[in-house]
């Protein structure tokens, strides 16, 4: 787990032990551990386990606090994890199977899909979830981390809200990618079977962390770290030959405006184009 992920819980411990007027010696004396893991905890370097975040609560007197955050929702915790990274990471390489990848999403395609997922949320929590989603899309007003995406044929042609919601966002990621943004590369129906088809998969780099690797499904997601250096490899292995099948940036970007233009003008897009595709090609030779 990168350092960067673990700095809110190691804040919190630092602040809260400030406030209780201990040093992290009279801490590591009180929960009979040695100062050298209290200074770890802190410097984010190490997360502690159940016993000795039950152990800070009772003797920093938080309520809680540290025990919440090891039991806090599993998916929900890997995902923050996920988030916290992207902002610490200097490169971010994914291929999106179906959906647009959040940080490149509109406010209006993140309201549809968040209403798809669950139809009785309250509206303080769609909210908050917007919010969240918007946020991480904040890092496109930044120089780094460079950004590179594989969108699979199926996320340019899943209407989500509308054909006029789609040209808009669509229109999006065209415009992220003519100023240089990010890259993109669409991988089409027509290449079939492919190492990543069945998942999402996110790569991050990092200055002074390994590469992290993120892979979601319907209902579970995974994050593999350098624990786990195998599972990255395995990971970034899956992503570099999705990269090599998908069409070239520039026949990629071509091909995104195309199915922009069918949105434009009211119309599903067709699902299987190998003529048209073929035609685009053919236009970039």
């Amino acid at each position: 787990m990168p350092k960067a992920e673990r700095e809110p819980y190691s804040e919190e411990l630092r602040a809260r032990r400030e406030e209780a007027g201990l040093t992290q010696k009279e801490l590591a004396e009180l929960l009979a551990v040695h100062s050298s893991l209290v200074a770890h905890w802190e410097a984010g370097r190490r997360l502690c386990g159940p016993r000795d975040a039950s152990r800070l609560d009772q003797t920093l007197k938080t309520g809680g606090t540290f025990v919440r955050f090891l039991r806090k929702d599993d998916y929900a915790r890997r995902f923050e994890r996920v988030a916290t990274a992207e902002a610490h990471a200097t490169r971010i390489e994914e291929y999106a199977p179906v959906l647009v990848p959040g940080i490149l999403q509109t406010r209006p395609y993140a309201l549809e899909v968040h209403r798809s997922a669950q139809f009785s949320w309250r509206p303080e929590e769609l909210d908050t979830l917007i919010v969240n989603r918007m946020n991480r899309t904040k890092i496109l007003e930044q120089q780094h981390p460079q950004l590179w995406y594989i969108l699979s044929e199926a996320v340019l042609r899943t209407v989500v809200g509308g054909p006029a919601l789609m040209a808009e966002q669509l229109a999006h990621i065209a415009a992220l990618t003519r100023v240089g943004r990010i890259g993109l590369q669409v991988m089409p129906f027509s290449e079939g079977a492919h190492a990543a088809m069945d998942s999402l998969v996110t790569l991050m780099r990092f200055d002074n962390a390994p590469e992290l690797a993120y892979v979601e499904g319907v209902h579970t997601n995974m994050v593999v770290d350098a624990d786990e250096s195998y599972r990255v490899q395995k990971c970034r292995d899956a992503y570099d030959l999705t990269r090599s099948s998908a069409l070239s940036p520039r026949t990629s970007l071509h091909f995104l405006e195309s199915v922009t233009e069918e949105y434009r003008s009211h119309e599903r897009p067709r699902s299987d184009q190998p003529a048209r595709l073929a035609q685009i090609q053919l236009q970039q030779r």
